[in-house]
């Protein structure tokens, strides 16, 4: 094992973080080589700085003319484009987006938090999680109503074994105590969960009350002695239509809930700030007992992550963001105004749905936020009509393991949404009756 993964793990072994390490993880450093040197070079070497593969002129990057005209003119430096991004991604960004997160989640003021690094998306940021804090075995915990892409990524990327439990609870709200005691299921002295909201596929956000019996339901489960690792998954973040849903990530309440819990949050420019294809995702840690020292050295655990695999990530994205949220002069009425339109679909939806309550064909599941609507089939297989309204109607759904079929309200201008509920109904009477 290098020398510096193994200071990094003698730093981290009274953490809570530290049990956690995969062999992946415990292996994984931020070496001094290439990239460590040429940030260096960056601050002293005045003179010439022979460092980096970046071919230069005149302190810029070299360009194609044909690239760099796309771009409005003296909006952004060569640099700013054409660069490599520093490892962790941009450190203006990244304490712009620090203060943003805990400008929305204000439980988080005063609380000790990594500076958020950037990831190539949120998918890049869970994966990372995964081969760093999960080994090939351990089981992870999660409802059954997820996205797919955590099969790809827990099981059989790092070879985890899911421990599912039902997500509505009997009252139709978020099933705390099947949560927890799917956690107190898990064998040994380490559990790990992750947790979605709003929730896809369902667009499912737990209310108030509810939010503070899941971190209460958590905290419990560390008071048994048990260490308890909580990814919150926040893709969606920010996307609360209703009074009483929670609008603070959990990540806030579990970032110093209790020393036995480790607490990531996973989040992205990627829809919170409407740049799908920038694939710019932010990661970040907490726990109560961190110390700088535990924090620096799970940052250099990440980095060595990104190195070996990305190298680095998207700079024109990162550069493109950041001018919109330090002097945009229209970033605020733009995301008013697209919360909105998500708002009024959302309430098109929910009407056209509660037109066909009572009906038995499909059960739409509690929805209150996000991007989505979900409907339990009953059994019925997901894919026979999501087949079928494609074929006879021309209408694209999602099928959900077989059981669930999802609506992207997000993607359906709002005059075709409750024809689209209409169909989705009319279609399963006619495979199905």
């Amino acid at each position: 094992m290098n020398i510096l993964a193994e200071e990094l793990n003698r730093t981290l072994s009274d953490s809570v973080a530290y049990g956690f390490l995969s062999p992946v993880g415990r292996r994984m450093y931020f070496p001094k080589g290439i990239v460590a040197q040429s940030d260096e070079a960056k601050e002293k070497a005045k003179r010439y700085n022979a460092t980096v593969g970046l071919a230069t002129e005149k302190g810029q990057p070299f360009y194609l003319h044909d690239i760099y005209s796309q771009f409005k003119e003296g909006a952004l430096k060569p640099s700013e484009i054409f660069s490599y991004a520093p490892g962790g991604g941009d450190k203006t960004l990244r304490a712009l987006w620090r203060d943003s997160m805990i400008a929305k989640n204000p439980t988080l003021k005063g609380k000790k938090i990594s500076l958020p690094l950037v990831t190539g998306g949120l998918t890049h940021a869970i994966s990372m999680v995964a081969e760093l804090f999960v080994s090939e075995g351990d089981k992870v915990v999660c409802p059954d109503l997820f996205w797919d892409n955590y099969d790809l990524i827990f099981r059989d990327l790092v070879g985890a074994e899911p421990v599912l439990f039902p997500f509505y609870g009997e009252d139709g709200g978020f099933n705390v105590e099947g949560m927890k005691n799917a956690l107190l299921s898990v064998p040994g002295d380490y559990a790990r969960i992750i947790l979605n909201f709003p929730n896809n596929p369902t667009g499912y956000t737990p209310s108030k009350e509810e939010a503070k019996k899941i971190v209460d339901a958590v905290v419990a489960v560390a008071d048994t002695g048990k260490r308890v690792m909580v990814i919150s998954d926040d893709a969606y973040f920010g996307l609360f239509f209703e009074e009483d849903t929670e609008k603070e990530s959990l990540f806030s309440f579990f970032a110093d809930a209790h020393e036995n819990i480790f607490a990531v949050k996973g989040d992205a420019a990627t829809k919170e700030e409407m740049v799908w294809g920038f694939r710019v995702g932010f990661l970040t840690y907490a726990s109560k007992g961190f110390s700088d020292a535990h924090i620096d050295a799970l940052t250099k655990k990440t980095l060595g992550m990104i190195r070996s695999s990305v190298s680095n990530c998207d700079r024109p994205g990162q550069s493109l963001i950041l001018k919109a949220m330090q002097n945009g002069k229209e970033y605020q009425a733009d995301k008013e105004h697209i919360f909105n339109e998500m708002k009024k679909r959302y309430e098109i939806v929910h009407k056209a749905v509660s037109k066909h309550e009572g009906e038995t064909i499909l059960t739409p599941y509690r929805f209150n936020s996000g991007y989505f609507m979900a409907f339990d089939t009953h059994g019925r297989d997901a894919e026979e009509l999501r087949t079928y309204l494609l074929d006879k109607y021309q209408i694209g759904v999602i099928n959900i393991m077989g059981g669930t079929l999802r609506l992207a309200f997000c993607s359906v201008e709002p005059e075709g949404l409750e024809e689209l509920v209409d169909t989705v109904y009319k279609a399963a009477g006619e495979i199905w009756s």
